[in-house]
């Protein structure tokens, strides 16, 4: 082992990874992920300062999307200053504390997010399902109530496997593969027991983000039977047109999520770089996509811009 090896396995200090062997291209690399969370920043503010401004926008379906809104900007946020960082050669290291708390950040947004589809789906299901008692239902007390239960679950169940990595003894060169920090990352490096947090975070994945998809998937069997059920081409395909955003930001959230385990599960073989590829694609696809499609798809909002713009211009 080098001296240099032997200085990171003996430090507290962590190194983050951008893209291995393409280090001479990083000035270049870094112009479209500087556009990248720009973008993320001034999407979701837009769509959170057209929700604030607009009255017809103030009810449950558009309380959620601000949440995740929300929730996308401080992904943004969690991860700019060492992505940027990273790319931008100001400092490629991070502490075992900053990276503990930067992996606490990263899981548990995305969890949130997980779990703010979710509702979004009970909001559409109940919409189409049980329309006339849509608002007896859907109250702020008990929206309010989803929400908070929703940011409680994600800061709660992710804690226990997350504070366990401050502990464990990392005999590994502290050389991550990614320019943020993710749990699997650090229990690569570990040399400890970590069986737990193995097991930890596989039923954490079963109970929140495999469960809460199924729960999706269920909410538009029903939805589907439903709109079926209706006479009228016309309202059926109404009816399913206000869900095709959210259908679209699911997959937006999935297919990363499900791309990144199986990189991680079964992608030893493959380069560096499809790995760090796959992480970014995951921290940064649903941020900045979700704006995109509930600007787009959304008609109350789409309008709402029109109408911003035109009197801008």
């Amino acid at each position: 082992m080098s001296d240099s090896s032997v200085s990171l396995v003996n430090s507290s200090i962590f190194i983050l990874k951008g893209f291995p062997g393409l280090e001479q291209y990083y000035p270049w690399i870094s112009l479209p992920f500087s556009s990248i969370y720009a973008m993320v920043f001034l999407g979701n503010c837009m769509v959170l300062h057209v929700i604030r401004i607009e009255p017809s926008l103030h009810q449950p379906m558009f309380y959620f999307l601000a949440f995740l809104a929300l929730t996308d900007l401080s992904m943004g946020l969690s991860t700019v200053h060492t992505v940027l960082g990273t790319l931008w050669s100001i400092s490629q290291e991070i502490s075992l504390d900053g990276c503990i708390a930067q992996a606490y950040f990263v899981h548990g947004l995305s969890c949130t997010e997980s779990g703010v589809l979710l509702i979004m789906a009970y909001d559409r299901f109940t919409a189409i399902c049980n329309p006339l008692r849509y608002t007896s239902i859907l109250t702020n007390h008990r929206v309010i109530g989803l929400l908070v239960g929703i940011l409680m679950r994600s800061a709660l169940s992710i804690f226990p496997a997350i504070i366990r990595l401050k502990w464990f003894q990392y005999c590994n060169p502290h050389m991550l593969s990614h320019s943020f920090c993710l749990h699997q990352d650090l229990l690569r490096l570990a040399c400890s027991d970590i069986r737990f947090n193995s097991f930890y975070a596989l039923a954490l994945v079963i109970f929140t983000l495999l469960l809460d998809s199924l729960l999706i998937l269920v909410s538009y069997v029903f939805i589907l039977y439903t709109v079926l059920a209706v006479a009228s081409q016309e309202e059926r395909l109404k009816s399913l047109q206000t869900c095709v955003s959210h259908i679209c930001a699911v997959l937006v959230f999935y297919i990363p999520i499900i791309g990144l385990t199986m990189v991680h599960r079964f992608g030893k073989h493959l380069s560096p770089l499809v790995h760090v590829l796959m992480g970014n694609i995951y921290i940064l696809f649903p941020p900045l996509m979700n704006p995109i499609i509930y600007s787009v798809k959304t008609q109350q909002i789409r309008t709402r811009l029109k109408k911003w713009f035109s009197l801008k211009v």
